[in-house]
């Protein structure tokens, strides 16, 4: 999970600077996302920021063509599909995130998914990687959103939760046991969910599979 896209509070974007920022240039501590129920979720923020993992390179190497990676953080897709010759690009709200992949060799603007993206309708790849299923806490609406952005039997590749679960949470970014955002909406979907959501937003499943560690990944097909 890289970036959110929005808060419900008409804040600041959470992801987009001040202590997450700093959490993405020295990875270290206990980084989660926590809402008022005692839900607890880890970031990873240490292995976001560093070289692709093996499980990065499973989905690498499902990566075909032209590659838009949405909410890339700091870069480290962007800068593997780089190197491997593929044309691709990093979106991220996140002027931190941006430019740490930029600093890798690889691409990126700032925006969100759902402002203006390069070339829409044309991708081959789009990825949705490290949890950003749940940005804006509407699984629905951002698989329809990529669905515009990918061309007709194109691939989403998907990171999905390991359990079976559908949620929506009001969350905020804890360090250690401080708050250090404001709230915004997150989801987490699994595989099944993700399966009725792909239905409805013009994706078909085509394969899943799952990496040590408790990874999980979903490639989705557009149809035409």
């Amino acid at each position: 999970m890289s970036t959110s896209e929005r808060q419900l509070t008409g804040s600041p974007e959470p992801w987009s600077s001040g202590p997450y920022a700093e959490l993405m240039f020295a990875p270290v501590g206990d980084v989660t996302l926590r809402d008022a129920e005692g839900w607890i979720h880890p970031l990873d923020v240490g292995r976001w920021s560093a070289p692709a993992d093996p499980a990065d390179r499973a989905v690498l190497d499902r990566c075909a063509g032209r590659v838009l990676d949405v909410g890339c953080g700091a870069g480290r897709l962007v800068e593997a599909l780089a190197s491997r010759g593929h044309t691709v690009l990093g979106i991220d709200v996140s002027p931190a995130a941006v430019i740490s992949t930029v600093c890798r060799g690889g691409p990126a603007r700032s925006g969100s998914v759902y402002g203006p993206v390069p070339d829409e309708g044309t991708w081959d790849t789009a990825l949705l990687i490290d949890g950003n299923i749940g940005i804006e806490g509407d699984p629905l609406r951002l698989l329809r959103r990529v669905r515009e952005l990918v061309r007709a039997g194109g691939l989403v590749i998907v990171e999905a939760a390991p359990a079976d679960v559908d949620d929506r949470r009001r969350v905020r970014i804890h360090s250690g046991q401080a708050a250090v955002s404001t709230v915004f909406a997150w989801a987490s979907v699994g595989s099944r969910a993700l399966g009725r959501y792909a239905g409805l937003s013009g994706w078909s499943p085509v394969e899943e599979w799952d990496m040590p560690g408790t990874r999980h990944f979903v490639a989705l097909r557009a149809r035409a």
